[in-house]
């Protein structure tokens, strides 16, 4: 059985897609970044809950305050994207669960009371739903360069509080010049996928 998806999105998306080095400096807008959402945000969790959050970094105060915190390779391309968002996980989620869930609204109270569960949930979630954004930066004809080689504790006090939990960095805008590192191999389906 093939797949539905047309080739050329499925290369887009999968098949070509790989995590951008550099970039031009033309410049990401707020309506990509929207559409990008408004795409994005229907992808499923558990519960609806949604617990992504993303802060995004535009100014050169604030590019010259994340670059700090940024591993010392992350550095020049942090510094030099048009656009970079930081993905953190909310752990007060459940917060929104009325909201998100209406059918469902005491599922707050009854599976997320507890914090380590909130965050145990939170991050799984979150995770998930970057890699939806992920996919739709590039859906948007834009790279996407996510990278975790950063100071978590310095990002979390720098731009979010105790309740927010950062992800991952996502640098993002159109590819430069020599963005892609070679393909790296991948496991095979048989190494993967086992049938019981």
């Amino acid at each position: 059985m093939s797949l539905v998806l047309d080739p050329a999105a499925q290369d887009l998306l999968f098949r070509e897609a790989r995590t951008a080095n550099s970039f031009t400096d033309e410049p990401v807008t707020d309506e990509q970044v929207q559409a990008i959402y408004d795409l994005v945000k229907f992808g499923p969790t558990a519960f609806n809950q949604s617990p992504l959050r993303v802060v995004l970094v535009r100014s050169a105060e604030g590019r010259e305050r994340l670059v700090q915190h940024m591993s010392e390779g992350n550095r020049p391309k942090t510094a030099t994207a048009p656009l970079v968002a930081i993905l953190a996980a909310d752990n007060e989620f459940h917060e929104e669960i009325p909201a998100l869930l209406p059918h469902f609204p005491q599922a707050k109270d009854m599976f997320f009371a507890e914090r380590p569960v909130r965050e145990s949930s939170a991050g799984l979630n979150a995770a998930l739903q970057a890699a939806y954004f992920i996919i739709g930066v590039r859906a948007a004809g834009l790279a996407a360069g996510p990278m975790t080689g950063y100071d978590a504790a310095g990002v979390q006090k720098e731009f979010l509080d105790g309740d927010h939990t950062p992800l991952m960095i996502v640098n993002i805008g159109k590819p430069g010049e020599d963005a892609w590192f070679p393909r790296s191999p991948r496991l095979s389906y048989n190494e993967v996928i086992k049938t019981v």
